[in-house]
């Protein structure tokens, strides 16, 4: 059963705020708009339009780059497997060679955003529609739904928490870690145009994909 829940401005109003810096920032490529973004533990994995690349943050290199068409939304790792969002699809790639393993149907029919996965379950952001669906790795039966006063751009899962990116032309970039039921128990400001794909590194810093092909560390502010 897929259930509903909603985050308002009221909730918003006792969530913690702080705001984010960025401590590194890169281009591995060009200006081309990256997507979905994911970390490994070593390397940063991220989408751009028709490829899936690896990015060394040590070296400053790409090291790998796959063919991957229609590449233009969310991307995750269950520590085995890289799942993408392709138009209406999920795809699961093996990241050794790119190969495509496993098929998906996504919840949004080529409408989703971000993306993040934990203990089996796939955490797909909609941007425009302001949701976030819970969806079961194994089916891609969507189990739960929240619904957003904000643009959804980006989707990450940690430590017990899920945290989402939130950008538009007239309101500050922001993270968002949320509650089970879709609270906003926390915003951070974070000073930057746009964030698009957001991945947590586990030790207290985001990815975040950014306006003209820029990928960001960005972290909590002391």
């Amino acid at each position: 059963m897929n259930q509903a829940s909603a985050m308002t401005n009221e909730t918003n109003k006792t969530a913690r705020r702080g705001a984010a810096e960025i401590v590194r920032e890169y281009r591995p490529i060009d200006e081309e708009s990256i997507h979905g973004v994911t970390f490994d533990g070593k390397l940063v994995w991220f989408a751009r339009d028709d490829e899936l690349v690896a990015f060394d943050p040590e070296t400053e290199k790409v090291v790998r780059r796959y063919p991957t068409p229609s590449c233009r939304g969310g991307t995750a790792f269950d520590g085995e497997h890289i799942y993408q969002l392709a138009k209406s699809e999920i795809l699961v790639i093996d990241p050794a060679d790119g190969r495509v393993v496993r098929r998906l149907p996504a919840p949004g029919n080529g409408e989703d955003s971000g993306m993040a996965w934990a203990d089996g379950y796939l955490w797909i952001g909609q941007c425009y529609n302001a949701r976030i669906h819970k969806v079961d790795a194994r089916t891609g039966e969507v189990v739960k739904t929240l619904k957003s006063d904000r643009f959804v751009t980006g989707v990450s899962f940690v430590a017990g928490a899920l945290w989402h990116g939130a950008s538009a032309d007239d309101k500050p970039s922001e993270l968002r870690r949320l509650a089970a039921d879709g609270t906003v128990e926390e915003i951070l400001s974070v000073p930057v145009k746009l964030i698009a794909g957001v991945e947590a590194t586990g030790d207290g810093a985001f990815w975040c994909a950014g306006e003209k092909g820029n990928l960001r560390l960005v972290r909590r502010k002391a």
